[in-house]
Order: C-alpha cells, then sequence, then structure tokens
C-alpha cells in the first residue's frame, strides 16, 4: 500500500473526500515528524510508538575501495508496534 492506497482507504471507510483525506494524512505526517524533530515521541494505544533514537559516531568502511571512514553521529526515528498491531499481523 503506497500513500495513494492509503487515501483512497481513509476516505472509503470515512466517507470524507479524497482531498479532504489526503490532507488528514499529510497533518498526520507533518504532526509526528514535527513533534520528534523536537526530540519527542508520539505514542498512539494499540498501533505503536514513534521516537528518536541517537546513533552515536562510528567506523564504517567504504565497500568500493575498503578505506576506513568515519561515520557522523545522527539521531534517527524509531517505531515500536503495540499490542494491538502485533496482534492484527498474527
Amino acid at each position: 500500500m503506497n500513500k495513494g492506497d492509503l487515501i483512497d482507504a481513509i476516505a472509503a471507510s470515512t466517507g470524507l473526500s479524497k482531498a479532504d483525506a489526503g490532507r488528514a494524512v499529510d497533518a498526520t505526517t507533518s504532526a509526528i515528524a514535527g513533534e520528534l524533530s523536537g526530540d519527542g515521541s508520539v505514542a498512539l494505544v494499540g498501533f505503536g510508538t514513534f521516537s528518536v533514537s541517537h546513533r552515536a559516531a562510528r567506523m564504517g568502511r567504504n565497500p568500493a575501495t575498503g578505506e576506513a571512514i568515519q561515520i557522523k553521529a545522527s539521531n534517527v526515528p524509531k517505531f515500536k508496534a503495540g499490542k494491538g498491531l502485533k496482534d492484527a499481523c498474527n
């Protein structure tokens, strides 16, 4: 399922127009990204939790040359599935 398919499914299940459903999806993803950019987290009970994890600087290798390179520290988004989502998958 891609973003367009998700918008179609939301529009069909809620009775919203596709344009309104698209704005709802965009608003949801923007709100989650905004919260994560401030080192916050978003918990959707039964679905899961979005959070930010810090990845430390480390040494890596260029696969083409084998040369050692320094990989910078970074913050990465993380998602932990909730019980409802896990149960729906099994």
